[in-house]
């Protein structure tokens, strides 16, 4: 059963601007507290900033939010279980205490209640090695099953990105740069990876989204460039990824396991720098997709 908070509810009966928001990312399975908190901050506020209403997405005792009430926040931040859309049906019917939504479960969650745009860091994607092993996050398909507006600094660092952005393209989902046509790499602006369309501005992307929609097809990826002052290092970033997937394969690890191991690396590496990028991204995010939003629900 899905709950809608009732600022959600009520901007979503008179067709104004929402934005979905995951919890991972505000869990500390995604960023250590307190910072995790800031995020969830600073997230909410850019979202109201922009115009919009945030729906934050969560499992707290079986029941599955779009729009947890500002009461319950501190639930979603001390979550220590991660919910991927395939595990939504069990964590409501086994009543678990509180669970943080990834990217997959919050885009079905959006779709269900009638939310249009979604806000995240970054997407999962196709792991390395997959080859091998078939690891291939659950939000590449939510984001082709589902037409919603994913708004991303694009998928993790870690990931293999030249098989991610092929998986999206087998898939059919339009990988869209925000006033580029490089794909961003998290905490670098360039992955030297190139993407063919690019959107200038909110309105661009509000029309892109309602006429992929008025064709019957699913979501798109819309990538933003982590602002530039927080850029970080990509060498850092590269040595530190490298480290960590040795550590990870050594011990065996796979799936959700792996996210937070790699993240933990790089911010010791970065002396907690990959935090604060993680922050300004997230932030950033979350603005551009209230942004559009507001134009979706401009008549």
């Amino acid at each position: 059963m899905i709950v809608v908070g009732d600022e959600v509810q009520t901007a979503i009966k008179a067709e104004q601007a929402v934005v979905a928001l995951e919890s991972t990312i505000f869990s500390t399975l995604g960023l250590p507290s307190p910072a995790n908190a800031e995020a969830l901050q600073m997230c909410l506020s850019a979202v109201r900033q922009s115009g919009a209403v945030p729906a934050l997405t969560a499992v707290l005792d079986g029941v599955i939010w779009a729009g947890v009430p500002e009461e319950l926040h501190e639930r979603v931040l001390n979550a220590t279980a991660k919910v991927a859309a395939r595990d939504l049906a069990i964590a409501s019917s086994q009543k678990m205490a509180s669970g943080a939504t990834t990217v997959s479960a919050s885009v079905l969650i959006a779709h269900r209640v009638g939310i249009d745009v979604f806000a995240t860091g970054g997407i999962g994607g196709v792991h390395r090695e997959s080859q091998i092993t078939g690891d291939i996050s659950a939000d590449l398909d939510a984001i082709a099953q589902y037409p919603i507006t994913v708004v991303s600094a694009g998928a993790k660092a870690f990931l293999d990105l030249p098989r991610t952005l092929e998986y999206l393209e087998t898939q059919s989902v339009p990988v869209v740069g925000w006033r580029t046509n490089e794909f961003p790499a998290f905490y670098t602006r360039d992955s030297g990876l190139q993407i063919s369309h690019r959107v200038e501005d909110a309105k661009g992307a509000a029309r892109l989204h309602r006429d992929r929609k008025g064709l019957g097809q699913g979501g798109v990826l819309l990538v933003v460039p982590i602002p530039l002052e927080a850029e970080l290092d990509s060498s850092r970033i590269d040595q530190a990824i490298e480290m960590s997937l040795a550590e990870v394969q050594l011990r065996g690890l796979a799936g959700p396991a792996v996210t937070p191991r790699v993240l933990a690396a790089v911010e010791k590496a970065t002396e907690g720098e990959s935090v604060a990028a993680n922050l300004a991204l997230a932030e950033q995010n979350a603005s551009i997709a209230g942004q559009i939003a507001v134009e979706l629900a401009t008549p």
